[in-house]
């Protein structure tokens, strides 16, 4: 099984092993936002589809300003891209990678693929990275390095070292090889890949490490391994939501993992049950509120919502504000419950009064519990 550039960039980036800032989008203007938060001078726009070779067929284009990474977003979403890895008939473009650009100082290229031959992982290494691979392997085949991981011991340091320094990396570079392969290989590992290829690997001006492309492949023998999780975990990682699920029938929507946890504590105080535990972040924006309400609302088990929150990155107006326009949007039936304070506490609190919808104020975080567990059913 194969996965896009970006998805394999967020295991990567699970696991330790550096990647550029960006996001995948769908469309011009999220091209535009998101070009504009990385705020930079330059920014890469990335074809997603499942071929390499994508610059070569006008895949991958620089930006240089967020009105010149939507333009070339709107280009290229949509084309008919064909590389030397795709059919002759092409891919269609329906997903963007836009990161930001870094200023290079050294390309090469990294794997860890399965030997069938040995029976064992084995990670390959060249100096000639941004080059096809199975090219330099005709052209050069003394340019690609081997090191053959013993699966019982996995990647030592002193292969990492090894294979650092036979990359040409200097002493510094070198030390931060180690941690790098590692999670490289620790990603490899624990995701059953049967590839997990940089090209290139960039070494940039300011002396960092960074995997400027990620391609991945896995095992589909493994793949009832991977496939244990939680719908709406899976879904709500997408939004990247830290969201749990569990038995209770109050939804909580909450900003901090410690106060999630003393929340749901005191739900059950309260004599209820929560149905999950759901951060949004201490800076969580309208759509991460929209899209929590849509995580929370798709459990069937919630009776109730009990949002609780602590305006200080995220003041209590724009909370509200971003509340009742998801609420609005989702045509949301179940009572809500919202307890906040800090920032424009007030403000926030006429907002929900003045929307019309079913939002019940908390004064604090007992009589919040207290009412989401009531309009719940009661206690279980």
């Amino acid at each position: 099984m194969k996965i896009h550039e970006y998805q394999a960039k967020e295991i990567f980036r699970r696991f330790g092993v550096p990647t550029p800032r960006g996001e995948m989008v769908t469309t011009a203007e999220d091209a535009r936002k998101v070009a504009q938060k990385l705020g930079v001078p330059v920014v890469v726009v990335k074809a997603q589809i499942h071929a390499g070779g994508r610059g070569k067929g006008g895949g991958v284009k620089l930006a240089r300003s967020a009105d010149e990474a939507a333009k070339l977003a709107s280009k290229i979403l949509g084309m008919n891209l064909i590389t030397p890895q795709t059919c002759p008939g092409g891919r269609i473009v329906r997903r963007l990678l836009v990161e930001e650009g870094l200023d290079i100082k050294h390309e090469l290229y990294l794997s860890v693929l399965v030997d069938r031959a040995v029976e064992a992982p084995v990670v390959l290494g060249s100096a000639a990275g941004g080059m096809e691979i199975e090219e330099v392997a005709r052209e050069n085949p003394a340019a690609i390095l081997s090191e053959t991981i013993g699966p019982a011991v996995g990647l030592q340091p002193y292969i990492a070292r090894k294979l650092a320094f036979s990359l040409g990396l200097t002493a510094e570079l070198a030390q931060a090889a180690v941690p790098f392969l590692q999670s490289l290989y620790r990603a490899f590992i624990e995701t059953d890949a049967s590839l997990a290829e940089i090209n290139p690997l960039v070494v940039t001006d300011d002396g960092r490490l960074i995997a400027l492309d990620a391609k991945m492949n896995f095992d589909d023998n493994a793949l009832y391994r991977h496939n244990e999780e939680d719908p709406l975990e899976v879904e709500a990682s997408n939004y990247k939501l830290n969201y749990i699920k569990l038995d209770g029938t109050v939804g909580c929507m909450v900003n901090g993992a410690g106060l999630a946890m003393a929340t749901m504590d005191i739900i059950k105080l309260a004599g209820g049950a929560p149905a999950n535990f759901l951060d949004v972040g201490g800076g969580a924006s309208a759509d991460q509120v929209k899209n929590a309400f849509k995580i929370l609302t798709s459990d069937k088990e919630v009776r109730s919502v009990f949002i609780n929150i602590f305006g200080g990155i995220l003041r209590c107006d724009v909370l509200a504000t971003g509340v009742v326009a998801a609420a609005r949007e989702l045509q949301l039936k179940l009572p809500v419950v919202v307890r906040m304070e800090g920032t424009n506490v007030e403000q926030g609190r006429q907002i929900l009064r003045d929307s019309g919808l079913n939002f019940t104020i908390g004064e604090n975080m007992k009589d919040g519990a207290e009412k989401a567990v009531r309009l719940a059913g009661g206690a279980r």
